[in-house]
């Protein structure tokens, strides 16, 4: 299986701490984080990723707003010359518009971080090189999908599925998933999107909200208790031509492997009905019982990565989440082995 990843992607790495739950808490998604995985992928006999070929404008603008692109583009350097802050400073959003009460974009950095975020999320100085590269990855395995590789993995990370058209969030800044399928969709392929990571891909699910070239399925975490809350429940469908074409698979808190692979099953089912020509995998790995929102263990990674190859569908792998202690070492290698030798 070929797969993808960029040094750059390592010149996003917060270090101050990071609101979660109400607490401030030690940064979780590092640039240590790829590292980790790829200690895990050698382990288990994979070949080192390539880098990928660089990002142009043109991909990042069919899922982003040019204006969006813009800002993150320039964030950290104006916010730096707005507040004097040092070079490795974090630039973080402190306050945000009353819900529908702004009217137009603000032109000052300090609000435009709480105009383009939802979270707390820093903006570095190497956010946006780290970002591009991360989408690079996406793309350069979807074009390895496109060409005839029956499944290519992404090394993405930063991670994307929570990035809307013109936010931030979740730890994402541009959604490498959601570029990934646009561009297959635009080179008139059939698309599903397929997010297995703990929490909801309400990035992901925001940007085809109206389309129906893309399919998007979800399994998560209970979002009246799991974040990013206000999305993912099962009745979300999409809107006009995206009308039914967006399913949402919400699990209550610990749900087991059997539990999980049973709604997996119905997942896979409503892919299949669809026809897709590729399926693109946010896979997280948060699903992990050290991760705190479902109770999968080693064994269950391995029945999900066998039964998206029984899709039969060319797959891109994106990687999406997962934190714990030898989560992202054994479970991110379980799930591609069993795709790789299927």
């Amino acid at each position: 299986m070929r797969s993808f990843y960029s040094e750059v992607q390592a010149q996003h790495n917060p270090v101050e701490p990071h609101v979660f739950q109400g607490r401030a808490l030690p940064p979780a998604e590092t640039a240590a984080r790829a590292r980790r995985i790829l200690e895990g992928l050698a382990a288990a006999g994979f070949e080192p990723p390539e880098p990928p070929a660089p990002i142009d404008e043109a991909t990042l603008e069919l899922v982003h707003t040019p204006r969006y692109l813009r800002f993150l583009r320039d964030a950290h350097e104006r916010w730096r010359v707005a507040t004097g802050a040092a070079a490795d400073a974090e630039a973080r959003p402190y306050v945000r518009p009353l819900p529908g009460a702004a009217r137009r974009e603000p032109t000052s950095v300090l609000a435009q971080l709480g105009w383009y975020s939802f979270d707390d999320d820093p903006i570095l100085a190497g956010t946006w090189e780290a970002a591009a590269a991360s989408v690079a990855c996406a793309v350069a395995a979807a074009d390895a999908v496109e060409a005839g590789a029956r499944a290519a993995y992404a090394l993405c990370r930063p991670p994307g599925h929570h990035a809307g058209a013109e936010c931030f969030g979740g730890y994402c800044y541009l959604n490498n998933a959601a570029i990934a399928a646009a561009r297959l969709a635009a080179r008139s392929h059939r698309v599903a999107v397929l997010d297995l990571d703990a929490h909801h891909g309400n990035g992901t699910q925001a940007i085809f909200w109206e389309r129906g070239d893309v399919v998007t399925i979800s399994i998560h975490g209970d979002p009246d208790v799991h974040y990013p809350f206000f999305g993912g429940y099962a009745d979300e469908r999409g809107s006009g031509a995206g009308d039914g074409a967006h399913h949402n698979f919400p699990l209550p808190t610990g749900t087991d492997g059997d539990t999980y692979l049973g709604a997996l099953d119905d997942a896979l089912a409503t892919i299949a009905a669809a026809e897709p020509d590729a399926v693109v995998v946010s896979l997280g790995v948060d699903t992990d019982a050290a991760d705190g929102v479902f109770s999968l263990g080693l064994d269950d990674f391995r029945r999900i990565g066998a039964a998206i190859a029984r899709l039969g569908r060319p797959l891109v792998v994106v990687q999406e989440g997962g934190y714990g202690p030898e989560v992202l070492e054994r479970d991110v290698a379980a799930v591609l082995t069993e795709i790789a030798s299927a």
